[in-house]
């Protein structure tokens, strides 16, 4: 699937594309309808499927010293986007620039540098200076769009906000049946102090970048390797508080699996928070408690089917 830029010519056998609109943060199951809408009305049509998100994500620009939030990375959406049946992804840089485009100027975008022949979008969605366009605008500007109405559960509306939330809370279960999958933290494992590997308990280093924070503990994971390899695990995510100075890491621990991972991609599964982080006495008690953590997470992933 092609990955397009806002800024870049858009290429001639895209033209004329349903475009789904929004961020799409997590591609949650309300993300889903209305991408799953822009691609059905797309192929009933005959035309290109696009999938459009924003990065950096426009808070970004309006609040620069936000906690980090990200629920995906941009390589993580356009691998989703893909699955689901999109032909691309076209990647908004959302600027000063964007953001100050009234309406008809944003619309004339779409329409006449990026071709695009009709939207999809969320009932909620807002475009334009001060969000003053809505979905009924598009119409209104000579664009015809579709809108989609929430995705709704016993509790209300499925939104990435209740998402944020849950993980906040270490309620990995409520963030995964709302995203249809367990919320996945992708990196590059990097050096640390090696410690892990000198009582018996490796780990891989994972900077946790512009992804949420989910509640600091201990969880059962799973790592996804770049050859397929599904490692089931135990990881610390937190600032290590046995450990001066303390350092901001995720460290899964993979069971019954010694090679060395510096420098490879890793995404890890977040399925189950097992308890917050704790401060031991010595090195004797941090082995006897991560041995703990390494069974509970062993019976907790033995129960827990893999999805991808």
């Amino acid at each position: 699937m092609e990955r397009l830029s806002s800024s870049a010519p858009m290429p001639a056998a895209l033209r004329g594309s349903v475009m789904a609109l929004g961020n799409f943060d997590g591609f949650h199951a309300g993300h889903q309808a209305v991408v799953g809408r822009a691609i059905a009305r797309a192929r009933a049509e005959g035309r290109p499927a696009i999938v459009a998100t924003f990065d950096p994500h426009p808070m970004r620009l309006f609040r620069p010293d936000a906690a980090p939030f990200r629920l995906t990375s941009l390589d993580q959406r356009q691998a989703l986007f893909a699955a689901a049946g999109a032909d691309a992804m076209l990647v908004f840089d959302f600027t000063a620039e964007l953001a100050a485009l009234d309406p008809a100027q944003y619309v004339a975008m779409l329409r006449d540098h990026l071709g695009v022949a009709a939207v999809v979008s969320g009932e909620d969605f807002t475009f334009g200076r001060g969000r003053s366009g809505t979905v009924d605008s598009f119409a209104a500007l000579g664009l015809p769009a579709e809108p989609v109405a929430p995705v709704c559960d016993s509790e209300g509306v499925i939104s990435s906000s209740r998402i944020r939330d849950a993980l906040k809370a270490g309620d990995c279960d409520t963030a995964a049946r709302l995203l249809t999958r367990p919320f996945t933290i992708a990196g590059t494992v990097q050096h640390g102090d090696k410690l892990g590997r000198t009582i018996g308990f490796p780990t891989a280093n994972i900077d946790m970048g512009p992804y949420l924070r989910p509640a600091y503990g201990i969880y059962a994971v799973r790592g996804l390797l770049p050859d397929g390899r599904v490692l089931d695990g135990a990881a610390n995510l937190g600032i290590r508080p046995s450990f001066d100075p303390p350092k901001e890491l995720l460290e899964p621990h993979f069971f019954d699996f010694s090679e060395s991972l510096y420098d490879v991609a890793v995404e890890v599964q977040i399925i189950r928070y097992l308890h917050a982080e704790l401060k031991y006495d010595g090195l004797d008690a941090l082995m006897a408690g991560i041995e703990r953590d390494c069974v509970e997470a062993r019976q907790i992933l033995a129960g827990t089917p893999f999805v991808a």
